[in-house]
């Protein structure tokens, strides 16, 4: 399946075959995709627990939580725990040592004697503020981007679930102090059409990118629009006609409770 069509696939897939198992193999190759995903200074510091909802402990199942469609995480065969372990900052002195080695860092003569001189000692003398939420969230969620095409690659469906209960989760899983949980994120194959009632509504491109300065809409071609359409990127908005029908068959399947949010 070409980029564009799998990115033109890629929604929110609340509904899961609570029955089929996830091939440990798959799940793999997600975390494979989020591992080779750009961090800055090499620190790789995305990490995930993953959770077999038949093999893990009760208490483990117990801690995973979302206060809205919670219902996802009592049904998905797999819930990923995406975390960001800033202990991985006290490595990036090594790290950069990697990168210099690699290639990767620096250009002309002497880049060993400037890195230990001068750009290993500024970052440490910046590491609690390097540590603080911010850019390390923003390198974790392109890795988490990358395990989500990944998986519908492979045709599996997943979404991402935010919580509040993020320190207690922390503490059931035994994460190390210093790591932050992120998100959470289920994952199984599909029990709705791929299409889940079609294309969520979107802000105007004109509204959310600029040219050089904000207020100037960045100019959107009609013609990538049609070509972008064409490889399947974009698909028929949401809702389709028989999408109710659809719901009300998977409330049912799958004995969801109630209006299914919570």
């Amino acid at each position: 399946m070409e980029l564009r069509e799998v990115m033109g696939r890629r929604r929110s897939i609340r509904f899961m075959r609570p029955y089929q198992p996830v091939e440990p193999e798959k799940i793999q190759l997600m975390l494979e995709a989020a591992r080779r995903a750009s961090h800055w200074g090499n620190v790789g510091g995305l990490r995930a627990v993953v959770v077999y909802r038949d093999s893990a402990p009760q208490e483990t199942l117990d801690a995973l939580y979302a206060p809205v469609a919670g219902f996802q995480i009592r049904r998905a065969p797999v819930v990923i725990v995406w975390f960001f372990d800033s202990n991985a900052v006290d490595e990036q002195a090594d790290r950069l040592r990697e990168l210099l080695e690699a290639g990767a860092l620096g250009v002309g003569e002497n880049k060993s004697e400037v890195l230990e001189e001068k750009l290993i000692p500024f970052f440490e003398s910046i590491r609690d503020h390097l540590k603080a939420p911010g850019l390390n969230e923003v390198d974790c969620g392109q890795g988490i981007a990358q395990a989500t095409l990944m998986a519908y690659e492979q045709g599996l469906g997943t979404c991402c679930l935010g919580t509040a209960d993020t320190e207690e989760i922390r503490r059931n899983l035994g994460l190390p102090d210093g790591c932050r949980v992120l998100l959470l994120q289920t994952v199984g194959y599909p029990a709705e059409s791929w299409e889940a009632g079609g294309q969520r509504p979107r802000q105007p491109f004109e509204k959310l990118f600029h040219l050089n300065r904000y207020g100037e809409p960045f100019p959107r071609s009609e013609e990538v629009v049609r070509e972008l359409t064409d490889d399947g990127f974009f698909t028929r908005p949401a809702p389709l006609p028989w999408r109710e029908a659809e719901l009300e068959y998977l409330k049912k399947a799958l004995d969801i409770p109630g209006t299914g949010l919570i």
